[in-house]
């Protein structure tokens, strides 16, 4: 583990906060691109991106929180060292879809056809920060496995498949439920090799509950994506 990088005088860079900012830079210059391409305004989908981010780790925080609300009610400053790590994804994602969304509609922009245009760059910037996390020591696996790399490498694979897919003719909100469906799918096996998750049901943590959830919600709305398109056809 390094969860230090160095130290700068009284200021100390720390790996995770580093890998994070690094993840959104990378993932926002792409995704400009991207705008770009796609005769979008660019400056919008750096807001966008910039919302995501912000609401995401403030969401993400939350949830770990309240995951673990013992341990902070018993250590309360502790819940404002991010340095530390302490995220939950899902938490992220459903604080970062809720701001996305209202910021798309009042700008009125086609939600459905923003979020297919990020939702690659958002597989990279999470295979990014899982190294943040295998630097700090957390999202740890069982003895000697590095579960955190497996899962960056896994992220990169989905990115791969999300950039193919958006490359070629899609309905909207196909690139964005594909990301859920493999990352919700990819979140419930890595579950099997992690240590840090307890079992509450069905020897199942929360995060595979979540994630058996998130995958039959995103299979049933590409089900519905599809059935219109063979209709239209018809």
């Amino acid at each position: 583990m390094h969860p230090m990088i160095c130290t700068i005088g009284p200021f100390t860079v720390y790996s995770y906060g580093l890998t994070l900012v690094a993840a959104f830079l990378i993932a926002s210059a792409l995704a400009r691109q991207e705008a770009k391409r796609q005769r979008i305004n660019p400056e919008i989908i750096f807001n966008l991106v910039f919302l995501a981010f912000i609401s995401g780790i403030i969401g993400a925080r939350l949830f770990y929180i309240v995951e673990n609300l013992k341990y902070y009610l018993e250590n309360p400053l502790e819940i404002i060292m991010l340095q530390l790590g302490g995220l939950s994804w899902f938490g992220g994602l459903f604080s970062a879809v809720i701001c996305g969304i209202v910021y798309l509609k009042n700008k009125k922009l086609s939600v459905y056809k923003i979020f297919d245009l990020i939702a690659p760059f958002v597989a990279l910037a999470q295979g990014i920060g899982r190294v943040g996390c295998y630097l700090n020591g957390c999202c740890f696996g069982k003895t000697a496995l590095p579960i955190q790399i497996y899962s960056s490498l896994t992220l990169i694979f989905i990115f791969i498949i999300l950039r193919f897919l958006q490359a070629r003719p899609h309905k909207e909100g196909q690139i964005f439920f594909s990301y859920l469906l493999l990352y919700s799918l990819k979140r419930f096996f890595i579950e099997f090799w992690r240590l840090d998750n307890k079992i509450i049901f069905l020897d199942l943590t929360l995060f595979q509950i979540i994630s058996i959830l998130v995958f039959s919600f995103s299979l049933l709305e590409l089900f519905l994506i599809k059935k219109s398109t063979e209709s239209s056809i018809k």
